[in-house]
């Protein structure tokens, strides 16, 4: 079904993108944003590089692998990441079940101290690995926890892009009160996240760097995340993706953040 609704996708915007179409208010565009981004395909592995720069110039780098698996588009979903390098973190895993219309399920492995940590609701916006990315960024956010609305359709760089602002229903548990998002009118696919907070101050800025189609799925390749207040960013590349790859449910469980699935994590 996934395969049938991308080619139908791939139509429309062969014959004349979405963007020609009758005007989309903000709630759906912010849906098919999630679905490109957080929900290609039925499943995905895909090798990860984190290079985070602080305002000195000092960086840090980390490399891990990312397995996704999808039970619904839009739904419930599972994802499980394993840090291979550098030695401070490898063997940290990172596991996630994703839930529509509650909180989602996390928990981190720490292998120098062995310890299994729960990732609360009120943690999800922390540093994710020391990375200007927060936990929720890796995972998504769920759609109905903002009001999203479509501002205006305007060029960034060499692409149309709709402008849609998501504000939260209940700031007080997230530390930006709304974003603004441009969103590829032709893949929906972020092309740039301003972040604010609840004084209306831009504090941190996402932005993606470069788009590749693989297998046939337009895919964020490269992006980076800016820490306005700290002056740190944290750059990302992401290569070896495949998709549709046959991932079970086993390799998502618990104790594969002590034992990875050694047939996906190389």
């Amino acid at each position: 079904m996934k395969r049938i609704l991308a080619a139908l996708a791939a139509v429309l915007i062969v014959e004349g993108g979405v963007s020609a179409g009758p005007p989309m208010d903000g709630h759906a565009i912010a849906e098919r944003m999630i679905l490109a981004y957080y929900y290609p395909r039925d499943d995905a592995k895909m090798a990860v590089t984190m290079r985070i720069v602080n305002r000195q110039g000092q960086e840090r780098k980390r490399r891990l692998v990312m397995l996704r698996r999808d039970l619904k588009d839009g739904g419930e979903q599972s994802y499980y990441l394993h840090f291979l390098a550098p030695p401070d973190v490898q063997g940290m895993s990172f596991l996630v079940f994703k839930h529509v219309g509650r909180d989602d399920d996390r928990w981190l492995y720490m292998p120098a101290l062995d310890l299994v940590k729960r990732i609360s609701a009120a943690d999800r916006r922390t540093s994710f690995a020391g990375s200007d990315f927060s936990y929720e960024d890796i995972s998504g956010r769920d759609i109905d926890e903002d009001d999203h609305a479509f501002l205006r359709e305007e060029a960034i760089g060499d692409r149309a892009a709709f402008v849609v602002k998501s504000a939260a229903k209940r700031p007080g548990e997230s530390e930006f009160a709304y974003r603004l998002f441009w969103m590829d009118t032709a893949t929906f696919l972020p092309l740039k996240v301003e972040h604010y907070s609840p004084q209306g101050k831009l504090y941190k800025i996402y932005e993606t760097r470069e788009i590749r189609t693989i297998g046939g799925t337009p895919t964020i390749t490269k992006a980076m995340m800016t820490d306005l207040d700290n002056g740190r960013f944290t750059e990302i590349a992401v290569g070896d993706v495949s998709y549709d790859v046959g991932l079970s449910a086993n390799v998502f469980q618990e104790r594969s953040l002590r034992r990875p699935p050694a047939s996906w994590i190389r």
